[in-house]
């Protein structure tokens, strides 16, 4: 089984040109540098400085286009995991190409609204739903409620009948599967805080068929995120199936299953998971249940499509250290994970020569600001520019000020077209809302 890349890795580290070849939106130009789709990166740091994010919408357009394509025959809705990527530009993009929105909070459920994603095409997931949450996702009309706990379940059915409305439910289960990623992103395992335990699930279905504003339609998984191996898929998948077939046997009507993402990505210059691949475990799956099938792909869709440039600071330690003007409050997964991120120069002429196993660092004063250690990279000096790859998702949505940095700017591309979707927070944002109460003065 694949493992996922980690930041201090013993794989030998790709050439530039190889991770650029990796990546079909990229390209070095001679006089440009690198280039996303049809823009110069280098064009939008001279316009907004360093750090900045920046996306590609083609790009996002294409990779929801081939997943859909793989998946042509199946019975199968597509909901964005607004988690990975929640800015409004980003919804507003895959709502176009036909996706609807898993959400997991009132403030995704709003976002995905915003963006003009029908509400009936809206799943509501999470571990730890409100009565709030439940209200507004009631009130908003949601195409289902993934539940994940009997506790859950009782709040639902106290809430929809005081609306009016009859809540369409799908059990999320725990399968007891190992997604064979990091320990940090699995969920499907029985010591996880996710689902229902499986071998609880039939007597909980038929419950739940009994209570007043539910109508059980349904069970959910997800296994974990980044998954790089069609097996853990099939054995969560032939758990799925089962359960469907022994609640049919029982009288029970189940008509969907809902069954996750966590499709993983290639981070390095080798390929992520296949969509046709995938689309083939849930055909073996399933075939011949009858059943609406749905899955939540997040980074799989917008990962790839995102870049954060930095700027070299300086140089030290005889430049063992390279220092950027990006750190970890920009992008966290280095430092949260142990992610191996891809980092290349901006400038061609910086892309070649001889390399040198550097440490890629941070500003920030914490030792895990540190997106890459003993990375083989070409020279670099203050004031070049690099492109950390693959940043698309849990890049920017899981941002902070710490040390009380402002956010980063936001560009999106479309061909050879760039605007800024978020300006670049300004130091007395930091502490707007804030106040000093007069007992102090």
């Amino acid at each position: 089984m694949a493992s996922p890349a980690l930041l201090d890795s013993s794989e030998p580290d790709p050439s530039v040109a190889d991770l650029i070849a990796a990546r079909p939106h990229l390209a070095m130009h001679a006089m440009d540098g690198l280039v996303l789709e049809d823009v110069p990166l280098n064009a939008i740091a001279d316009a907004l400085g360093t750090p900045v994010w920046v996306y590609g919408a083609g790009t996002m357009r294409r990779r929801l286009a081939d997943l859909t394509a793989a998946l042509a025959g199946l019975n199968v809705q597509i909901h964005y995991a607004v988690k990975a990527n929640d800015h409004l530009a980003v919804l507003r993009i895959f709502a176009g190409g036909g996706a609807g929105a898993d959400v997991v909070s009132i403030g995704e459920l709003r976002r995905a609204l915003r963006a003009g994603i029908a509400a009936s095409h809206i799943v509501f997931s999470g571990v730890g739903k409100t009565v709030a949450e439940i209200r507004a996702a009631l009130e908003a009309g949601v195409g289902q409620l993934n539940v994940e706990s009997p506790a859950e379940l009782a709040m639902i059915s106290a809430v929809a009948p005081a609306l009016g409305v009859t809540a369409k439910v799908a059990l999320r289960i725990n399968p007891d599967v190992d997604a064979g990623t990091h320990a940090k992103i699995t969920t499907g395992k029985a010591e996880n805080k996710f689902g229902i335990p499986y071998d609880d699930a039939a007597a909980l279905y038929a419950h739940a068929a009994s209570l007043p504003g539910v109508e059980p339609v349904g069970i959910a998984l997800h296994i974990g995120s980044q998954i790089l191996s069609l097996a853990p898929y099939r054995a969560a998948y032939a758990r799925a199936a089962d359960l469907v077939r022994t609640l049919r046997a029982a009288g029970q009507r189940v008509t969907r299953v809902d069954c996750g993402g966590g499709l993983g990505i290639g981070y390095r210059d080798t390929p992520g998971l296949s969509p046709a691949a995938f689309a083939g475990a849930l055909r073996a799956a399933f075939a011949g249940l009858d059943v609406q099938l749905m899955i939540e792909p997040g980074r799989w869709l917008i990962g790839p499509a995102g870049v954060l440039l930095a700027s070299v600071v300086l140089t030290k330690g005889d430049e063992r250290f390279v220092v950027l003007d990006a750190a970890m409050n920009d992008l966290v997964r280095p430092a949260m994970y142990d992610a191996w991120h891809a980092i290349v120069p901006l400038a061609a002429g910086n892309a070649v020569g001889p390399v040198s196993k550097v440490d890629i660092v941070g500003p920030v004063c914490e030792s895990g600001d540190t997106f890459a250690k003993a990375r083989a990279l070409p020279a670099l000096q203050s004031g070049d520019r690099v492109a950390i790859l693959d940043a698309g998702a849990y890049g920017a949505v899981m941002s902070s000020t710490y040390n009380a940095r402002p956010l980063a700017p936001i560009a999106l591309v479309d061909g050879s077209r760039w605007a800024t979707i978020r300006a670049r927070q300004e130091p007395d944002e930091l502490w707007r809302g804030e106040s000093i109460p007069a007992f102090l003065d």
